[in-house]
């Protein structure tokens, strides 16, 4: 896949998730990435740190002025740690860990994290409002509860298949709740 392609490629998919999800500043969005499978080739194993830092940073050209903040998820051989910035886990009262990602502990996505982000850590679990799954990762265990499928136009990046997840406020209440916002009238005396 061309450099190219994949920037293009994925900006056309964050808008689409952007626009279901309706963050707001100081939202997280995280990011599961196989740069791998991408590329054509087998989780793990074919890892691209040329695809990874482009990921990344079109990622942060999108989000950072929309001042939503990035994490980035990484495999198993690190328990699924996240890169974040540090106030970002700090404001949040995320737990910081001590590890530091590796391209086959932790993917080329993670060590582009920590390579364009000013004061990177790693956490061990994040609350993330949206997120994107870019090969299967399995970016659901650090999204908000309630959980809903986004469903792109464009279902693959490069030979990675591509899912994406937002979240909403879980509904409470019986048969007389209301759903939808609704404009209150404002009472005057």
């Amino acid at each position: 896949m061309k450099l190219e392609n994949l920037e293009s490629d994925l900006t056309k998919m964050m808008q689409e998730i952007l626009d279901a999800a309706k963050l707001r500043p100081d939202d997280i969005f995280v990011l599961g990435c196989t740069t791998s499978e991408i590329v054509g080739g087998h989780i793990g194993k074919d890892s691209d740190p040329q695809v990874g830092e482009r990921v990344v940073h079109t990622l942060l050209s999108i989000l950072t002025p929309l001042d939503i903040h990035l994490a980035v998820q990484g495999c198993e051989h690190i328990n699924r740690s996240v890169v974040v910035e540090r106030s970002v886990a700090e404001n949040n009262n995320f737990e910081i860990v001590s590890v530091v990602p590796a391209m086959h502990a932790g993917g080329a996505c993670s060590i582009a994290a920590f390579e364009q982000f000013d004061d990177p850590v790693e956490v061990e679990h994040i609350v993330a409002q949206a997120g994107i799954d870019i090969g299967d990762t399995s970016i659901g265990m650090h999204v908000k509860f309630v959980q809903v499928p986004v469903r792109t136009t464009q279902k693959e990046l490069g030979a990675a298949h591509v899912t994406a997840l937002r979240s909403r406020p879980k509904y409470v209440g019986g048969p007389r709740a209301n759903y939808e916002p609704i404009a209150h009238k404002e009472f005057v005396e």
